[in-house]
């Protein structure tokens, strides 16, 4: 039987953005790349953590590699808390377990409302192009980068981001960092050299995780699976 690794995208994206890393991952694997609800086919499906973790759990067979960039990152980390028994393997491209203060978790919430309700008055065409252009940790990817993201993100719906905003954003979540140290299972911690706000996160996350490996990878940013889509596929899926 086929070793499984589950591939959970960032906001803005879909499944359909692992497509690269996949095609470089060994034919042993079978690689399950599910659109997160709020996003792509799952626009319409109701939106909350557990239900997340519930899809993860009956998407995924025991020990499977568990994989995610970003907001995916951070909801693979939450299941990955919660299914820890059933995964062989976690690895974190770009996350964070959160915000750990709560006043700056209650601003950010704030934030994410304001965000979620300009992203309800406009068009997807017209979100996607604005979120590229004012997200700082996406600067500097390469053209090729940037057109297959945003091909990527008009598969999803301004109703269907709004509501994934609203309840599975940075500040709708709890903080994870002081649960950390409970994931006994290996956690690979995946960083561009470029993106020097998640690198310094990934260093204090490997700290606190009994079991971390940090790796950085050379000249990508902070969608490290988008820029290097081969090296991401190594480290996934070693030897």
């Amino acid at each position: 039987m086929a070793a499984e690794i589950v591939l959970l995208h960032g906001f803005t994206h879909t499944g359909a953005s692992w497509d690269a890393v996949i095609a470089e991952l060994p034919e042993r694997y079978k690689a399950l790349a599910p659109d997160i609800r709020g996003h792509g086919a799952a626009a319409a499906l109701p939106v909350n953590l557990r239900a997340v973790i519930d899809d993860i759990a009956e998407l995924s067979a025991d020990r499977c590699t568990l994989v995610g960039y970003s907001m995916g990152g951070r909801l693979a980390l939450h299941a990955a808390l919660a299914l820890q028994s059933r995964l062989h393997r976690l690895v974190l491209i770009g996350a964070s377990p959160g915000i750990e203060d709560p006043e700056e978790r209650k601003r950010r919430r704030e934030s994410d409302e304001r965000l979620a309700q300009e992203i309800e008055q406009e068009t997807i065409e017209d979100f996607a192009r604005r979120w590229a252009s004012t997200t700082t940790v996406l600067a500097g990817q390469p053209a090729r980068v940037l057109e297959r993201a945003h091909a990527d993100r008009l598969r999803n719906t301004p109703t269907g981001l709004a509501s994934a905003l609203r309840a599975l954003g940075t500040g709708a979540l709890p903080s994870l960092w002081p649960r950390l140290p409970e994931l006994q299972i290996p956690v690979t911690l995946i960083v561009g050299e470029r993106d020097q706000k998640f690198g310094a996160i990934a260093g204090q996350m490997a700290r606190q995780l009994p079991h971390a490996d940090l790796v950085v990878v050379p000249a990508a940013g902070h969608a490290v699976h988008l820029e290097a889509p081969q090296a991401v596929a190594k480290l996934i899926a070693p030897g």
